[in-house]
């Protein structure tokens, strides 16, 4: 299954409004051979930076990322909603998305190894039937209000005006698939990001 309701931004600091503006400063990945630093190098390779210009850092997680910007430490990271929601509030620049940019970006899947599907069919059944239930849930307008109420509980530091925006980004044209269809071309694009 794919869908994933992740849409991955180049998050600066406020004083950082280009990519030139990266030019010798930090900018954090979560670990230097995985996926997002794949993405910021590919993401800063069309603005005419080379690697020689900014420094790639590993931090660790979106919430590391991000407390590490807010210290200061990192110009720009790839940060997540709602924490890329949470920095465009405190003043900081969302200056690209990937699915913006690739117009095709699959940043998570569901899988399974075959012999597991055939030992476990109806476990497997039941697990796409509720997730692909919840996804056309939340899709659905109508439970607008709920889906922000269950978010701010389990996020209570979010505020409304935040929670509902990252709600709208999740419905919406860059955010979850309608019943979790897997993007063809957008595992195409990791594949091609991780090789």
């Amino acid at each position: 299954m794919g869908g994933s309701p992740a849409i991955p931004a180049v998050v600066a600091l406020p004083e950082i409004k280009s990519y030139q503006d990266f030019k010798g400063k930090a900018v954090a990945v979560d670990a230097l051979t995985t996926g997002y630093a794949f993405v910021s190098y590919d993401l800063l390779k069309p603005n005419e930076l080379t690697s020689s210009d900014y420094k790639i850092e590993p931090a660790g997680g979106t919430l590391a990322r991000w407390q590490g910007m807010q210290e200061g430490k990192y110009a720009a990271a790839i940060l997540n909603p709602p924490f890329s929601l949470i920095a465009r509030s405190r003043g900081f620049n969302i200056l690209d998305y990937a699915r913006r940019v690739y117009c095709h970006y699959e940043e998570t899947v569901a899988t399974t190894r075959r012999s597991w599907a055939a030992a476990n069919a109806k476990t497997l059944v039941a697990y796409i039937r509720a997730y692909v239930t919840a996804v056309e849930w939340l899709r659905d307008t109508s439970n607008r209000m709920e889906a922000i109420a269950i978010l701010r509980k389990y996020f209570p530091q979010l505020s409304e005006q935040v929670a509902e925006a990252t709600y709208s980004e999740f419905i919406g044209p860059l955010g979850i698939a309608a019943k979790a269809q897997l993007d063809i071309a957008g595992v195409r694009k990791g594949l091609e990001l991780r090789s």
